[in-house]
């Protein structure tokens, strides 16, 4: 009897165990997990790689203005950091024998002579230095003020020897001043010497303004090092490398929701621009710029703007 009941369970044991092997395993869905990213455009235009340089402003060419006579300063024109045209008067000396004579002009109208001499400007520009006013007594030859001519107001340039070759003369370039304000610049020449600590040569950048800028300005020259018109160029954003910087790709989307990897090759690059050499890229091809780091060569993808 306990034998019969032992076969029984037995049986049972088996059938439950047949009856399960013989339904499907229920298996859960994986769902498809996508990366949210934004997408742009490749750009056909020019686009120049700079090179940057410390610059400092000079006036070249700086007028020494003297006395001609000996004298009593009667009246002073001019103020330091004034700005004066080539011909203005600057100051009026007045003579001793002048003033001791004076009052025989007044009573003889034939009596012509004034002992006074009006000082001029030789040539336009800032007064930087202007050592004698009104009632000054100064001899014959003795300096009065000292004027910057304007036409000669340069930047010098400091450029390492070893990069000489980007600042030709004739060359343009841009200037940056402190004020984020931009001028356009030619180099004109050059110096013929070398700082013997820092190995530099200094080069004459002529400014096209006509502002009245300061002496001993210091600025940031930059000058074009490469540059190329009406080709691909891209946000630096898009492009992806790996750890040894020597392979770049964009993540393309071949359709709405999936992106794929191509490899490219870079060439200028300028601000937060790139340039694509190869492959050619479509106007109408969408690249991947932010949200694309980290993706496999084939990934999922949510656009969250067009």
């Amino acid at each position: 009897m306990r034998n019969s009941k032992t076969l029984l369970a037995f049986a049972l044991l088996l059938h439950l165990i047949g009856c399960n092997n013989g339904s499907p395993a229920k298996t859960e869905e994986t769902p498809e997990v996508s990366t949210p990213v934004t997408v742009t455009a490749v750009e056909n235009r020019a686009i120049s790689e700079t090179i940057s340089f410390n610059a400092v402003s000079q006036y070249q060419r700086k007028n020494t203005v003297k006395s001609t006579i000996n004298g009593y300063i009667e009246r002073s024109f001019v103020n330091q950091g004034d700005f004066v045209q080539a011909g203005k008067p600057l100051y009026s000396i007045k003579t001793k024998e002048g003033e001791a004579l004076s009052k025989y002009a007044a009573k003889d109208s034939s009596f012509t002579f004034t002992g006074k001499q009006t000082i001029v400007a030789p040539t336009s520009g800032v007064v930087i230095e202007a050592t004698k006013q009104t009632n000054d007594y100064v001899s014959d030859g003795e300096q009065l003020c000292v004027i910057a001519a304007q036409s000669s107001f340069v930047f010098l340039l400091n450029v390492p020897f070893e990069q000489n070759k980007y600042a030709t003369p004739g060359r343009n370039c841009s200037i940056l001043l402190p004020d984020s304000t931009i001028l356009n610049g030619t180099i004109s020449g050059k110096l013929s010497t070398v700082d013997p600590v820092s190995q530099t040569q200094s080069y004459i950048v002529k400014p096209i303004t006509s502002a009245i800028l300061p002496e001993n300005l210091s600025v940031l020259v930059q000058i074009s090092k490469s540059s190329k018109e009406n080709t691909q160029v891209i946000d630096k954003s898009c492009v992806l490398s790996d750890e040894t910087m020597e392979n770049f790709w964009v993540m393309k989307l071949i359709n709405d929701t999936t992106a794929v990897k191509v490899v490219i090759k870079t060439g200028i690059a300028a601000g937060h621009k790139i340039e694509i050499v190869y492959p050619a890229f479509t106007e109408r091809d969408r690249l991947i710029n932010s949200g694309n780091y980290g993706l496999a060569d084939t990934a999922f993808v949510n656009i969250i703007q067009p």
